[in-house]
C-alpha cells in the first residue's frame, strides 16, 4: 500500500470522477507513455476508455497507480514483483471480507436457531 511519506510528496487528488491521462500524469508524476504501458503490465489499472480511445481514470485507478509508482520506484520492485504484490494485497482484501461474511452468516443463523428455539 502507498506509505503516507511517499504521499507527501505528490499532490493532492482532487475530489473529481474522472481525470484525464495528461491530469493523471500530473497527478502522479509520471508520463503519459509510462501509464500506458503500466495498463498492459497491471490488469488492475483499466480506465474508462470513451469516444475516440480516451481514457478517463477515476479516482482508484489514480490511487493504484500511485501504489505501482511507489512499488517500482520507491521501493525498487520489478513489474513482475509489483504486480506480484498487488495481487497478494488484493487477495488479503478477499479473504477479510470473506471472513467478516462468514462471521455475519453464523450471527444471523444463530438468531434463526433462537428464534425456532422459542
Amino acid at each position: 500500500m502507498l506509505e503516507p511519506s511517499n504521499n507527501n510528496e505528490l499532490p493532492p487528488i482532487p475530489g473529481k470522477r474522472y481525470f484525464t491521462i495528461g491530469e493523471v500524469s500530473t497527478l502522479c508524476e509520471v508520463k503519459p507513455h509510462v501509464l500506458r504501458y503500466w495498463e498492459q503490465e497491471f490488469p488492475h489499472l483499466n480506465p474508462v476508455k470513451r469516444r475516440g480511445n480516451r481514457r478517463y481514470y477515476q479516482r482508484q485507478d489514480v490511487i493504484i497507480i500511485r501504489q505501482i509508482r511507489a512499488l517500482l520506484y520507491d521501493q525498487g520492485f520489478t513489474i513482475g514483483g509489483a504486480r506480484q504484490r498487488l495481487s497478494n494485497e488484493d487477495a488479503k482484501a478477499d479473504q477479510t471480507q470473506f471472513k467478516l461474511l462468514v462471521r455475519q452468516m453464523i450471527v444471523e443463523l444463530e438468531d434463526v436457531l433462537r428464534v425456532l428455539k422459542s
